[in-house]
């Protein structure tokens, strides 16, 4: 039994469970969260050693073998996304420590973080297409109640914007199912892949297929229905942001490229051209709205949709190279922009704001911090040897490959035009003076404040992980080469789903 493969679903669970058992106290809480959070890292650490040596590892849930149970499978695709499920869950439990209040604490705030959790992994390592829609639902019921925490009237507001777009997107992705189980009599995804490609009637799984790239779209806040991200993240507790930034809408992308390189691949000329030009779209219209924003995690929540883009446009041009620059892309992603919100929670903390008229000062009172800020901005504006650069460059020289021209000038503009945002948040909250109608008396308390440094260590942790990934980025490639091979390769998939029991 691949016991490897549902470790990641079962220890989140099985932690939110503790959690909610001892409800009454918050330390054995924040303990349990620190103790699942690294027992998650290290099952992911070994599903991917697992899925390096063997190539899939798959588990028949129930001893019902595919394609009528559930399965449960991991190919390098997935074994990354759980890796930085795992990495990022231990990072927000270490700053959450901090910076989560006690009141959030006492209505569940563990319990929901690791139901979250659960519901990332499993939606990374389903086989079945409807179990996915199962555990997107457990993800919106989760990050719903998260959202909400506090009760503001911004977090409410948000929290309604968030939820109707999600389940429109939950509708549209259960009729596609409904249509899918029609046409081929199937839930399994390999099953689905091999039935569909063998039918007659193109013109319904061409719209199938769409009604998939609207679903899915929205999850990963993709061009034109995204406005629902910038105005909902930003509401939340700050760990809470950082959390949906790094993974949520990266599910959407990994269930994107999950069926559009396994099932939806006989007409790339249709499908593949429309998620052309949403690339184009979600990358200009969010690095546009970003330039016009003065709050800190609004910004940041704008660039979350100009760079899901970059991610779209390397399945979109569908070559072995765009694949690793969008495998690559989504692994630099998910570390820079998690620091990145972890950091303005860090410069809120000490001088209570996210408006950037209102901040100033730090690269005076908190160099440290500032170079902080620095490793992740500049990377994620893609200035070379940082993370950022690489990721960029491996994805535009696709497009220039591929003779994309108008989309790869896009890609290009907008590393630009990313950089002025970066430039922006330095000028205004580290460059310029602090304001005299801002409080600085916080800067005071920060400089004692022995809860602040667990908010510095997983801030300095990413940090290293840019930098890392930056300076030797060839085992990352090789990783990310891996995984795009595979996924060009679905037979692979089906024959380790299909094939019988491994």
């Amino acid at each position: 039994m691949s016991l490897e493969v549902a470790l990641p679903i079962v220890i989140p669970l099985l932690t939110g469970t503790l959690c909610v058992a001892l409800w009454r106290s918050n330390l054995a809480q924040r303990i349990l969260s620190i103790v699942g959070s690294s027992a998650l890292l290290a099952a992911s650490i070994w599903l991917l050693i697992s899925v390096y040596q063997q190539g899939h590892v798959v588990m028949y849930m129930g001893n019902w073998e595919a394609p009528y149970g559930i399965t449960l499978v991991a190919d390098m695709l997935a074994a990354i996304m759980v890796v930085l499920t795992g990495m990022m869950a231990l990072a927000i439990a270490i700053y959450s420590l901090a910076s989560a209040s006690p009141a959030h604490e006492k209505f569940g705030y563990y319990p929901l973080m690791h139901l979250l959790l659960a519901g990332v992994a499993g939606s990374f390592l389903t086989g079945d297409i409807f179990n996915l829609y199962v555990w997107f639902e457990v993800m919106l019921i989760a990050s719903f109640a998260l959202l909400i925490l506090g009760g503001e009237r911004a977090q409410m507001e948000g929290a309604v914007k968030y939820v109707t777009l999600n389940l429109l997107s939950s509708a549209i992705f259960l009729s596609a199912i409904g249509l899918t189980y029609g046409v081929v009599g199937s839930l399994n995804m390999a099953d689905i892949a091999v039935k569909l490609g063998s039918t007659e009637n193109d013109g319904l799984v061409d719209v199938i297929a769409v009604m998939f790239l609207v679903a899915f779209g929205i999850k990963a806040a993709a061009f034109p229905l995204f406005f629902w991200l910038p105005a909902s993240y930003h509401t939340g507790p700050v760990a809470v942001s950082a959390l949906f930034a790094g993974l949520l809408t990266k599910v959407g992308v990994y269930a994107l490229f999950r069926v559009f390189t396994l099932i939806f691949n006989e007409n790339p000329e249709f499908t593949h051209q429309i998620l052309l030009w949403i690339a184009a779209g979600t990358m200009l219209t969010g690095v546009l709205g970003a330039a016009a924003q003065f709050e800190f995690r609004r910004i940041l929540s704008f660039h979350i949709v100009s760079q899901i883009g970059y991610m779209l446009l390397g399945l979109a041009l569908f070559t072995p190279l765009a694949l690793i620059g969008g495998v690559f892309y989504i692994m630099h992603h998910i570390i820079v922009k998690t620091n990145l919100f972890l950091i303005s929670g860090i410069a809120h903390r000490l001088l209570g704001t996210y408006d950037l008229k209102k901040l100033g000062g730090l690269y005076k009172s908190k160099p440290f911090l500032s170079i902080l800020f620095l490793i992740p901005a500049l990377s994620l504006a893609g200035i070379p040897p940082l993370s950022g650069f690489f990721a960029k460059f491996i994805i535009i020289r696709a497009g220039v490959e591929a003779e994309a021209w108008v989309v790869t000038g896009i890609a290009l503009l907008v590393g630009m035009l990313t950089m002025y945002s970066m430039i922006k948040i330095w000028a205004e909250a580290f460059w310029k003076k602090l304001p005299d109608s801002t409080d600085g008396a916080s800067l005071e308390r920060g400089r004692t404040s022995g809860s602040l440094m667990l908010m510095y260590a997983p801030v300095i942790a990413l940090g290293i992980c840019t930098l890392y990934i930056g300076l030797n980025g060839q085992p990352i490639y090789a990783i990310a080469e891996f995984s795009a091979t595979q996924l060009l390769d679905p037979s692979r998939y089906i024959e380790a789903v299909l094939g019988g029991r491994p």
